[in-house]
């Protein structure tokens, strides 16, 4: 298991780094920082409260160290998220500035959760070996990014992958990049496909959390081009898959050969598609 740990820390409150690191180092996944409120970490048997209150001047602290004042992370806070540096994902919430029928950011921050990325070579091994596109089912905290990760690192030992990682979540500068793959980041994932198979050449495309119809088409182009696709979707199981109207087009156009199946233990099972 790997993680970013350093640059995790670096973006917290100082006064609370000492105390992160020695209770959450092995297993945290998620940092909860609320205005007036005790901090909650957020471990894989339990939800622990930290010392004190968090201050006004802590939680924007924490969102000027983790956009580091750059536009692209200023502009993705309108979406309610941040990607810090290591691939941490700092979520929002506060007052959104509603404007033109679409929230254009958050006016003032009231509280955060970080959702701490960790990596684990090898877990997508198994799903690898599946011929085909493959989409990653699971819900929210089961690993749908970290096994794509994975995922891509493997078949790039053997094919040319494009990632369209639209966050930099699944691969941030400088962390957990693998062979044999080109990695486009803070592109919406509809362009990014169609820039990445009109100019890289790969035989596999990846893209994290379909969201969007635009999402399902540009995954269909794609696979309509010949190209291999791998995916996460939100879901647990093949019915879901079925019946939501996003995936439905990828489903009836059978996109996807194998849907990976997560559990919450973060192990998965593997289903191959049939008419």
């Amino acid at each position: 298991m790997m993680c970013a740990w350093k640059e995790l820390l670096n973006i917290i409150p100082p006064r609370l780094r000492q105390e992160v690191d020695l209770t959450g180092k092995r297993d945290a996944q998620e940092l909860r920082l609320r205005v007036n409120a005790p901090p909650e970490l957020v471990l894989s048997s339990e939800n622990r409260r930290l010392s004190g209150v968090v201050s006004r001047e802590e939680l924007n602290y924490c969102v000027n160290a983790a956009s580091r004042y750059s536009p692209w992370s200023a502009s993705s806070a309108a979406y309610g998220y941040i990607t810090a540096p290591g691939g941490h994902r700092v979520g929002l919430c506060g007052d959104a500035v509603y404007k033109d029928n679409q929230v254009a950011g958050i006016r003032t921050v009231r509280s955060v959760c970080i959702r701490i990325a960790r990596d684990f070579p090898g877990i997508g091994k198994k799903a690898a070996k599946c011929h085909g596109s493959i989409l990653i089912l699971g819900a929210p905290g089961w690993g749908k990014t970290t096994l794509l990760r994975d995922l891509c690192r493997q078949i790039g030992e053997r094919e040319q992958i494009a990632v369209v990682d639209e966050r930099g979540e699944l691969f941030p500068q400088d962390h957990f990049e693998g062979k044999g793959m080109d990695v486009l980041t803070g592109c919406p994932k509809g362009v990014g496909i169609d820039m990445t198979m009109r100019t890289m050449g790969p035989t596999c495309i990846a893209v994290d959390e379909i969201t969007a119809p635009s999402d399902a088409q540009a995954l269909i182009q794609a696979a309509n081009c010949g190209v291999r696709l791998l995916a996460t979707a939100h879901g647990t199981s093949v019915a879901d898959y079925r019946c939501r109207s996003i995936y439905r087009p990828l489903a009836e156009q059978r996109v996807f050969d194998t849907l990976v199946i997560l559990r919450r233990d973060r192990s998965y099972e593997m289903e191959r598609m049939t008419l």
